[in-house]
């Protein structure tokens, strides 16, 4: 089948938006997707900074939404008109997979990052016939189909914005499920967020509606001013003595906290911020030695990486989309739509901090919804 999609062919030049070709569709245990939202993240930018470790040219792409057009064999669990949020790929069958922490799969990388699953090789072809890299985390979204692992594609209440419900897919599913999974943060905990982006903002939308205490830091005057919407105590990143005033704000030290810029310096903070015993969480690429200043990992204090939250992305996406529909969890305040058309844009604005959370429409929003604009969220009381 030929469609429309954003095709990113060196690491330098800007999207295409071409015709594409993927054929055959849909094989055994996946599901067709007609897509109807992509969220762009910082992920799929990276790609750019990260030269010759993706293969290009490809189709990028992987906070998906959108409904099921197909089904490929009996057992999917989906069927046709079902509408679905799609999330990262994994095997199913490792140890990690099979312990509930499909993040940590053993074949994460080469699924997500470095081509695909071999069976898919030459699926994915431009208009002239040459091959496209297939499946970028799965999915590679960034057009108006996507072909998905069944596994991998988690339904949803059909009532629901579908077309802004791809970053609960990466992007805010990391964020509040480090909250909730990573940190186990209830009422009373104290969370420090470094950071306040995509990722960042969900922790602390995700912290508040645990009860917790939150404090957030960032550059950003705009970001700020959402964290305090959101219910955190917002601090300037340049400001002086970050650790003792978070200190003074959360009764001697944060019980958790959360970095998201991968800054040698906010981290030597973050970790001074902690009380005795404190977890800091980490969930940007380090690209750099991260050189720890002395005392910061005394008393108990522990440090870890955080991949996708620690989601078992089938558990927390209705969590999540319950917490919006109860008002709780308001993430569609940080979107921006664009037409897939204006992926350059988006992504400017992106790399910009114009915009928190771009998501790309394949198709014209519906009417009544203009671009940039979000629905009026749904509470238990209008639902």
């Amino acid at each position: 089948m030929r469609f429309g999609a954003a095709v990113l062919r060196s690491y330098d030049s800007p999207f295409t938006v071409e015709e594409v070709n993927l054929d055959p569709v849909p094989a055994d245990g996946e599901v067709l997707v007609r897509i109807a939202g992509t969220g762009m993240c910082r992920t799929d930018l990276a790609v750019r900074r990260s030269a010759g470790r993706s293969p290009l040219p490809a189709v990028l792409g992987h906070e998906g939404a959108g409904v099921v057009v197909g089904t490929g064999g009996p057992h999917t669990g989906l069927s046709e008109g079902d509408h679905v949020v799609l999330s990262f790929d994994s095997c199913g069958h490792c140890r990690s997979c099979l312990a509930a922490a499909p993040a940590y799969c053993d074949s994460f990388a080469s699924l997500n990052l470095f081509g695909g699953r071999a069976e898919n090789a030459a699926r994915f072809t431009d208009k002239a016939g040459g091959a496209l890299a297939p499946r970028w985390f799965g999915q590679s979204s960034f057009a108006e189909y996507a072909v998905v692992a069944a596994r991998n594609a988690v339904r949803v209440d059909p009532s629901l914005p579908v077309e802004l419900l791809g970053p609960l897919g990466c992007g805010f599913l990391t964020g509040a499920g480090a909250v909730l999974h990573s940190f186990g943060v209830g009422p009373g905990d104290t969370v420090a967020v470094f950071g306040a982006g995509a990722v960042g903002l969900a922790a602390v939308m995700a912290a508040t509606a645990c009860g917790a205490e939150t404090v957030a830091v960032d550059r950003y005057p705009e970001r700020l001013a959402l964290a305090r919407r959101f219910g955190a105590t917002a601090l300037d990143a340049a400001s002086g003595d970050l650790p003792g005033r978070i200190r003074r704000l959360t009764d001697g030290g944060a019980r958790f906290a959360l970095d998201t810029t991968a800054s040698a310096r906010l981290i030597n903070d973050a970790l001074r911020a902690l009380r005795p015993t404190g977890h800091l969480g980490l969930v940007a690429r380090l690209h750099t030695t991260l050189p720890l200043e002395p005392g910061v990992l005394d008393r108990g204090r522990r440090i870890s990486h955080i991949c996708e939250g620690d989601a078992v992305p089938g558990l927390l996406i209705p969590r999540l989309t319950g917490l919006w529909q109860a008002g709780r969890f308001p993430f569609d305040e940080l979107i921006r739509t664009y037409p897939l058309a204006d992926i350059n844009e988006a992504e400017r604005d992106c790399e910009a901090g114009r915009v928190v959370k771009p998501v790309l429409l394949p198709r014209a929003p519906s009417a009544g919804r203009a671009r940039g604009s979000t629905p009026r969220r749904a509470t238990r009381e209008n639902m």
